[in-house]
């Protein structure tokens, strides 16, 4: 039995399958040998499923993680074509729009777009959070030490940028004119959330 085992485990990694695939070999059950292999691809698909969410989640910058039935909408003026639930169901994101948030402190807007980002990793979509003052010392630390491609590389690898706390604090000027140009940069092709205190005059 354990020659058998070692020698699924070396086909699984030769095929890139998962340990988990190799384990699953001895667990599976099928009446024929048809559903049996059926059983094991079908459970090899909703472990890397799984796994890509975890990943998505983990890598996502979250400073914490909410639960649905905990944010209170009651007190939220959404616009008319907007609600709780077409933001968690991405709207905006499968027609190619941004999302900005404008409130005082502590009126829900960094829960909000935490939520809808954690909708989007339960998706599969990959999303990055920052808070805007510490994404704009990113970019004015990776041009002075020649990385700013390399940190436009990690940007770029997300479908989904939430921008927190926007215009809360004076900003560098040279990491907010390359925040700005890779705003623009990206302009229809990823989606950007913004959460703000300022009037949409400033």
């Amino acid at each position: 039995m354990a020659d058998i085992e070692k020698s699924i485990a070396a086909c699984c990694k030769q095929l890139k399958l998962s340990t988990n695939f190799a384990g699953q070999a001895f667990e599976q059950k099928g009446d024929t040998p048809q559903e049996y292999l059926l059983n094991l691809l079908t459970n090899e698909i909703e472990y890397r499923t799984a796994k890509r969410k975890s990943k998505f989640l983990n890598t996502a910058g979250f400073p914490h993680r909410y639960r649905v039935e905990e944010f209170r909408t009651d007190e939220i003026d959404f616009p008319e074509d907007v609600s709780f639930q077409s933001l968690l169901d991405l709207d905006f994101y499968h027609t190619g729009k941004n999302v900005i948030m404008y409130g005082g402190t502590g009126t829900g807007k960094t829960m909000l777009s935490i939520l809808i980002g954690m909708s989007a990793c339960n998706q599969e979509i990959p999303v990055r959070f920052y808070r805007t003052a510490g994404l704009i010392n990113l970019f004015s630390e990776s041009q002075s030490s020649g990385r700013l491609t390399a940190l436009k590389k990690k940007l770029n690898s997300v479908q989904i940028l939430i921008l927190d706390e926007f215009g809360y604090v004076p900003y560098d000027r040279t990491g907010s004119q390359l925040l700005f140009d890779y705003l623009s940069e990206i302009h229809e092709q990823k989606s950007v959330i913004l959460n703000t205190d300022l009037e949409f005059s400033q």
